[in-house]
């Protein structure tokens, strides 16, 4: 399994920023997957699913950037 981590700052503020590339590339990878990024674990958004036939969890952390270590650890 793979985890895929895309990293970006929480708040509408950010949301077609280039600070939430990471939100975003992990979007388009959820949605190429048909995988649900909403379940809430480890101060993230997570989903699980096969993405080209290799099972991975993505991972979108809910704390600012600079704090994204403290939502991957």
């Amino acid at each position: 399994m793979f985890l895929i981590v895309g990293l970006g700052n929480p708040g509408e503020e950010y949301a077609h920023t280039r600070h939430n590339l990471g939100f975003m590339l992990l979007d388009k990878l959820a949605a190429d997957a048909a995988v649900s990024v909403r379940r809430s674990e480890c101060r993230s958004l997570v989903g699980s699913g096969l993405l080209e036939n290799e099972r991975v969890k993505l991972a979108r952390p809910q704390t600012f950037m600079n704090l994204s270590g403290e939502a991957v650890s």
